[in-house]
């Protein structure tokens, strides 16, 4: 998927000269934690967010640093907090180099590049156009549309079993001794998870994103090889209780 499947296209904005008050209006009125900030010929001059609003004089909020530390600051620096903390205009306290992404953006590029920036929205570009934005929520949304695909017409219960079994056998962790039983879309697992219990949650993780799959039951043994303790699975233990 790309940026242009998932981004919400009717964005709102605002201007740089726009008052600060009516940018955090908009924001609390439209439960948006961020928006784009467009020049008079709309192109993208920077992004105001919620984190731009935390220095500000009017909450007391502003940078207090020890007097020591002025001195190594320079006048600019200092009078360029000063604006942050008190100037009445967007452009005032808006992040002037927005990290961006364009309609073919993948879903992981888009990812990648929240991670790596800790940001929670991109604005969407054409030819340097804001056509849309993605946030959180849009991967969320996409994550949600993906499970609603439609079904696997190949996921009778042999497919399903072959599948899972394919699955696991090309990973280092699989559980020894690996028994895969699937009927009307009910897997159960059957095997040892040797050391460490981890792999038991990611061969059921294996199993559930296996298409046709209605339900997985846990029955992985685990046995720790040095002190050969060993432990039935939890479903099996509670159910013996």
């Amino acid at each position: 998927m790309r940026a242009h499947q998932i981004m919400t296209r009717n964005v709102i904005t605002v201007l740089p000269e726009t008052p600060i008050l009516e940018a955090a209006n908009k924001m609390l009125e439209n439960r948006l934690s961020g928006l784009p900030v467009l020049d008079a010929s709309g192109r993208l001059v920077g992004i105001v967010s919620e984190s731009d609003f935390l220095r500000r004089s009017e909450i007391g909020t502003q940078q207090k640093r020890p007097r020591w530390l002025q001195y190594f600051l320079s006048p600019a620096h200092s009078a360029s907090d000063f604006i942050h903390e008190r100037g009445r205009r967007v452009e005032d306290i808006m992040t002037r180099d927005a990290i961006v992404a364009w309609e073919d953006t993948s879903l992981d590029e888009l990812v990648h590049l929240m991670e790596k920036n800790g940001i929670k929205r991109l604005p969407v570009l054409r030819d340097g156009r804001l056509v849309g934005i993605i946030t959180r929520a849009n991967l969320l949304q996409a994550v949600a549309s993906m499970a609603r695909e439609i079904p696997d017409p190949t996921a009778d219960d042999e497919h399903i079993r072959n599948r899972i079994i394919r699955t696991l056998e090309a990973t280092d962790w699989r559980p020894t001794g690996l028994q895969v039983a699937v009927r009307n879309g009910v897997v159960h697992l059957h095997g040892l998870v040797i050391n460490d219990d981890v792999a038991r949650r990611a061969a059921i993780v294996a199993a559930e994103n296996t298409a046709g799959v209605k339900e997985v039951h846990d029955h992985l043994c685990f046995v720790d090889t040095w002190s050969g303790f060993y432990m039935e699975s939890p479903e099996d233990m509670k159910a013996a209780s």
